[in-house]
C-alpha cells in the first residue's frame, strides 16, 4: 500500500498513547484512508509520517518533523491561504485529498480543538474555480450491471451515469452492448468513475480515475432509496435496474465527498465551512439541492462518434504533438462570450442530431442571427456580461457562496431583460421559444440588490456585505458603533485642552484596544482618573472609566453587528437557494442563446452556407437503399474547416454521394490532400447535424447515426499493440458495427504488414462494406489495384488528386478529380520533403531497376506459350498488344498462374517506391517458384 495512505504504521502501533492532536489525525487516516488527509493546525495544513515525505516530495515543500512522547514524526504543511495550488498538484499527481478542517474555535474550547473532514477533493467532484482547469464540464462516472450482486451475469444491461458536481448536470443511459457504453465514456470523457460489481473498469482510458466504492451503494434498493430524495418516482424516470443502481451509488458518491455544512461553522476561506459526520463507510451526507433533473437518454438518439472518431477528426484536441491548440473543430466554432454558452456548444458537438426536425430547428435560429447582424453583435456583448450561473447556482446551494458571488447572479439577472429585448421580435420558434424562457427573475435580483453592498468584501464574517436599510437592528448597532468612533475621534482634542498636554494623543491597537499616549515630560500633567495600561521606552498610556465604557459598546457593537450580517447574510443565501430550478432554466436558456450566436458568427465570419437536410425514408433522387430510404451527401467547394484557417489559401472541393454511389476509391500521392479531403467531408456532416452552417458552397445531405474513422498511424505499445493491430480492432469495429446509415472514413489501410496481405485485407474490406454493410465510404489508398476493383463494384468509383511534374519537382493541386491517379510519386514527394540528394538518386536508380526487372519478366513471359486455340504455331511470337488465349508460360515452361499475370501488368513500377517494387517482385518471384 502506498505509505502516504491510510493510518500511518508508526502511530497506529501506539494510537492510545498519542496526544490528542495526533490521535484525531491518525483516526481521519484511517477513516479515510484512500485520500491524503490534509490537517489543519493552526494556518497550516499539515502531514505526518508517510504521507508527510510524499507531500514534501510532489509539493516541493519542507520536511520537517514534529515530537510528542511517543516518538519524532515527519511533518510537511502548506499553508491554508495558497492550498487550492498544492492540491492541484497532488490531484495531478494520483491522489485524492481529504481536507481536515479545524470545526471549533480555538479560543471557544479548553481541550483539543475538534477536526473534521469537510471536503474530499477528487479530479472527477471539484467545485472549485481555482481546480477545474476548464469552463467545460468536469464528470463522474458510475457504471453498474442490472441486476443485483451477485446475479449479473456478463450479458447483463449496463448502465452509466454521469454527473458534474459543479454545475449539477446529471446524466443517464444504459445498453447491452459493452462497446456501446465504452463510446458514452469517450464522448464524455470522465475525469473520475465509480464502478459497481461486476461492471468492467477497463471502460476508461488510463488517465481517469477509477475510485473503489462502498458496494453496497450500488445495492438496488439503497439506490432507488436515495435517487427517492431528490427525483420523484425514479423508477419511471429511468429504464431498468442498472440504471438506478448507477445514478443512486453516483449521487452517494457525491454527497460523500462534497458533505454538508456544520450549522454555524465558519470556514477559512469564505467564512463558510462544509463539514460531514466522517466515517468508515459511505455516509448519507446533506443532499445536493442544486442536482435537480435528471436526463435519461439513449445513445441512438444522437450520432455517434467513438474515441477514435473524436480524436481523427479533431473537435476538441489537436492530433499534432505540436499542434496548435485552438486548430480543433471547437476552436473554429466557438464565438461564445459566456462560459454557459462554451459547454453548451461543446455537447452539441459531443452528440450531434439525428431528426430533420430538430436540425432544422436550430438551423432556422442560426440562420436568423447570421443576417440580422446588429442583433448579433448587441447579443454578443451582452451575452459578456452573464456569469456562470451554473456554477454559481451550485456554490449558493452548498453554501459555499460568498457575497461576490451573489452580486455575479444579481449582476446577470441585471443585463437578462436587455437580452429578452434583443429577440422579442424574432420569427423563428426556437428564438422565440428563449424570449419565454428568458426568466430576469425580479425578485431574486431585488433581494440581493437591497441585502448586499455593490462591492462586498471576500470575507463573510468581518462585516462591510449587507446594505444599509436592509435590517433595523443591524443599522442600530452600526449606529452604536459609529457614535462610539465618533466620541473617541472627538476625545483628543478634548483630553489636550483638560489636560494642557499638547502632545497627547489618541489611539488603538489589537492587544490593549484604545489608549491615551502621554510622553515621559508631560507624566505630571496627567490626570488623577488615568489609569495606566502600558508602559512604553519615552511615554506611558491609559485609559479613562469612560474611554473603557465606550470601548465595550463600540467593540462589542461590531461583533454583534459582524454576527448579525453573517446570519443575514446565510439567509439572503439560502432564500436564493431556493430558486436553484428558476436559476438552472434561466442559465440553460442562455447557454442556448450563447452557442446558437456563436454558430452564426462563425457562419458570417467565415462565409459558411445553411445546408440543406433530407428526410429518410422518401425514396427520392438522392438514391435508394436495401431498407427503403433515401441516402444522399451532396457537397458544392467543401472546405476543411480547422485547415482553412491555418492555411494562407485553401482549395475547396466536391462531394457526391447517394444510395447508388456510396464507395469511393480516393488516390493519389501523400500530401496531395486525401486524408484532408476525407476530414472535411465528415466535419461538413457532423457541423450540419449539430445545427451549424458548413464550411462549403452548398451542401445536401440525409443524416448519418454514426461516423467511423480509420485514419493515420497511432500504437499502443503498453497495451502490447503496435500500429498493425490497432489499425485492425478498429477496423473490426467498423465491419461488426457500420450500416447503411453510416459514414465511414478509411485511409491507407493494411500498411502495418507485408504488400500482399495489405493488398488482400484492403480488397476484402472494399469488397465487405460494399457488398455487406452498404455504408457511404471514402477509403484512400496507396493499392492502386483497388481501383480497377471499383469497376467491378457497382456501387463503387474512383476519385484521385490531381498532381503535375514540373522541373523533376512534383506540383500538388490538391484538387479531386474522377478516375484514378498514375502514381504514388513517392520519390518525388521524398524530394520535397527535403530527403538528402543521395538518397533520393539512389532510390530513383532502385526504381529503374525495378522497372527493368519486371519489364523482363514480362517480355519472358509473353514469349512462350503453348499452342494457341486455332492450331497457330506455338513459337510465333504474339503481335504488340496482342494477348494469347492460354495462361503465359514460365521460363522453366510451366504456366504463370493468371493471377500473378494480372498483377504483373496493373504494377505501375516507374511510380512504385523503391521499397514498394521491392517487395512486389519479391513476392511475385516467391509465388513463381511455388
Amino acid at each position: 500500500m502506498d505509505p502516504a495512505l491510510g493510518p500511518p504504521e508508526e502511530m497506529a502501533e501506539k494510537r492510545d498513547e498519542l496526544t490528542p492532536m495526533m490521535r484525531q489525525y491518525h483516526d481521519l487516516c484511517e477513516r479515510y484512508d484512500d485520500a491524503i488527509v490534509l490537517f489543519q493546525v493552526g494556518d497550516f495544513y499539515e502531514t505526518f509520517c508517510g504521507a508527510a515525505e510524499r507531500t514534501a516530495r510532489v509539493l516541493e515543500v519542507a520536511l520537517t518533523s514534529r515530537e510528542d512522547s511517543t516518538g519524532e514524526y515527519p511533518m510537511a504543511g502548506i499553508p491554508i491561504d495558497n492550498a487550492e495550488s498544492y492540491i492541484e498538484e497532488l490531484l495531478e499527481a494520483g491522489y485524492r485529498v481529504a481536507v481536515a478542517d479545524q470545526v471549533e474555535e480555538p479560543g471557544e474550547t479548553s481541550g483539543v480543538v475538534e477536526r473534521a473532514v469537510t471536503r474530499v477533493i477528487t479530479p472527477g467532484t471539484l467545485t472549485e474555480d481555482e481546480l477545474l482547469a476548464s469552463d467545460d464540464n468536469n464528470f463522474v462516472a458510475a457504471v453498474a450491471r442490472g441486476a443485483d450482486n451477485g446475479d449479473a451475469g456478463p450479458d447483463a444491461e449496463l448502465a452509466l451515469a454521469l454527473l458534474d458536481v459543479s454545475t449539477g448536470d446529471f446524466l443517464a443511459t444504459s445498453s447491452a452492448s459493452r462497446e456501446s457504453i465504452a463510446d458514452e465514456v469517450s464522448r464524455f470523457d470522465p475525469a473520475e468513475a465509480v464502478v459497481g460489481p461486476d461492471a468492467p473498469t477497463d471502460l476508461f482510458p488510463a488517465e481517469c480515475m477509477v475510485t473503489p466504492y462502498d458496494e453496497r451503494t450500488f445495492d438496488r434498493e439503497r439506490a432507488g432509496e436515495k435517487l427517492a430524495t431528490y427525483f420523484r418516482n425514479p423508477d419511471a424516470l429511468l429504464a431498468g435496474d442498472a440504471e438506478i443502481r448507477a445514478c443512486g451509488a453516483l449521487l452517494s458518491y457525491a454527497e460523500y465527498v462534497r458533505g454538508g455544512a456544520h450549522e454555524g461553522e465558519r470556514g477559512e476561506d469564505d467564512g463558510d465551512t462544509e463539514a460531514r459526520d466522517p466515517a468508515n463507510e459511505p455516509q448519507d451526507g446533506n443532499p445536493l439541492d442544486y442536482i435537480t433533473h435528471l436526463t435519461r437518454y439513449d445513445p441512438r438518439e444522437y450520432l455517434l462518434l467513438d474515441a477514435v472518431a473524436l480524436r481523427s477528426l479533431e473537435l476538441f484536441e489537436p492530433r499534432t504533438v505540436h499542434g496548435r491548440d485552438d486548430a480543433t473543430l471547437v476552436g473554429v466554432l466557438d464565438e461564445t462570450s459566456s462560459a454557459l454558452g462554451g459547454r453548451k456548444l461543446r455537447d452539441w458537438l459531443r452528440r450531434p442530431l439525428l431528426e430533420p426536425e430538430r436540425i432544422e430547428a436550430r438551423l432556422d435560429a442560426v440562420e436568423e442571427l447570421t443576417s440580422a447582424v446588429q442583433t448579433r453583435e448587441e447579443l454578443h456583448e451582452l451575452l459578456r456580461e452573464v456569469y456562470d450561473l451554473e456554477r454559481l447556482i451550485g456554490r449558493i446551494s452548498r453554501e459555499r457562496a460568498n457575497a461576490r458571488d451573489l452580486r455575479s447572479l444579481r449582476d446577470t439577472l441585471a443585463v437578462v431583460p436587455d437580452i429578452r429585448a434583443e429577440i422579442a421580435d424574432a420569427d423563428c420558434e426556437r428564438l422565440r421559444r428563449l424570449h419565454e424562457n428568458l426568466d430576469p427573475l425580479v425578485d431574486v435580483r431585488e433581494l440581493i440588490d437591497d441585502a448586499v453592498v455593490a462591492d462586498p468584501p471576500i470575507e463573510i464574517t468581518e462585516g462591510g456585505i449587507i446594505a444599509e436599510g436592509y435590517d433595523e437592528d443591524l443599522d442600530d448597532l452600526r449606529s452604536t458603533a459609529r457614535d462610539g468612533e465618533q466620541w473617541i475621534d472627538n476625545l483628543e482634542e478634548r483630553e489636550r485642552e483638560r489636560t494642557g498636554i499638547d502632545s497627547l494623543k489618541v489611539g488603538h491597537n489589537s492587544v490593549h484596544g484604545y489608549y491615551i499616549e502621554v510622553t515621559n515630560p508631560n507624566l505630571d500633567s496627567v490626570p488623577e482618573d488615568y489609569q495606566r495600561r502600558q508602559t512604553l521606552k519615552n511615554s506611558e498610556r491609559f485609559v479613562t472609566p469612560e474611554l473603557k465604557e465606550r470601548e465595550d459598546e463600540i467593540v462589542g457593537a461590531k461583533q454583534r453587528a459582524d454576527d448579525l450580517e453573517y446570519e443575514l447574510f446565510r439567509e439572503v443565501r439560502r432564500e436564493v437557494a431556493e430558486e436553484v430550478e428558476r436559476v438552472q432554466h434561466l442559465a440553460d436558456a442562455l447557454a442556448t442563446l450563447d452557442a446558437l450566436v456563436s454558430l452564426a458568427t462563425a457562419a458570417a465570419q467565415y462565409d459558411y452556407c445553411r445546408p440543406e437536410i433530407l428526410e429518410r425514408g422518401n425514396g427520392n433522387e438522392g438514391g435508394s437503399n436495401g431498407d427503403g430510404t433515401n441516402r444522399s451527401l451532396e457537397i458544392e467547394g467543401g472546405r476543411h474547416p480547422v485547415v482553412e484557417r491555418t492555411q494562407e489559401s485553401f482549395v475547396p472541393n466536391d462531394a457526391h454521394f447517394t444510395g447508388d454511389r456510396r464507395l469511393a476509391v480516393i488516390t493519389g500521392p501523400n500530401m496531395s490532400g486525401k486524408s484532408t479531403y476525407m476530414r472535411q467531408v465528415a466535419q461538413i456532416v457532423l457541423l450540419a447535424q449539430v445545427g451549424s452552417f458548413v464550411p462549403a458552397g452548398s451542401a445536401r445531405l440525409t443524416p448519418v447515426d454514426r461516423i467511423f474513422t480509420r485514419v493515420g498511424a497511432s500504437d499502443d505499445i503498453a497495451g502490447g499493440r503496435s500500429t498493425f493491430m490497432v489499425e485492425m480492432d478498429e477496423l473490426a469495429t467498423i465491419l461488426r458495427e457500420a450500416d447503411e446509415r453510416s459514414l465511414v472514413l478509411l485511409d491507407e489501410v493494411g500498411r502495418g504488414t507485408s504488400t500482399a496481405d495489405g493488398m488482400a485485407i484492403a480488397q476484402a474490406i472494399t469488397e465487405h462494406l460494399h457488398d455487406e454493410v452498404g455504408a457511404t465510404t471514402l477509403f484512400a489508398t496507396h493499392h492502386h489495384p483497388l481501383t480497377e476493383l471499383a469497376d467491378d463494384l457497382e456501387g463503387a468509383f474512383t476519385l484521385h488528386f490531381e498532381v503535375d511534374q514540373e522541373d523533376g519537382e512534383v506540383v500538388f493541386h490538391h484538387e479531386i478529380a474522377p478516375g484514378a491517379a498514375t502514381g504514388s510519386y513517392g520519390v518525388e514527394v521524398a524530394t520535397a520533403a527535403g530527403v538528402p540528394e543521395d538518397v533520393v538518386e539512389r532510390s530513383r536508380e532502385l526504381v529503374a531497376e525495378a522497372a527493368d526487372e519486371g519489364a523482363d519478366a514480362l517480355e519472358g513471359a509473353d514469349g512462350v506459350s503453348d499452342s494457341s486455340a486455332d492450331g497457330s504455331d506455338s513459337d510465333a511470337p504474339l503481335e504488340a498488344g496482342e494477348q494469347s488465349d492460354t495462361a503465359p508460360a514460365t521460363a522453366d515452361g510451366g504456366d504463370i498462374p493468371t493471377d500473378v499475370a494480372a498483377e504483373l501488368r496493373a504494377l505501375d513500377l516507374a511510380h512504385l517506391t523503391p521499397v514498394e517494387a521491392l517487395t512486389e517482385l519479391d513476392r511475385l518471384k516467391r509465388l513463381l517458384e511455388e
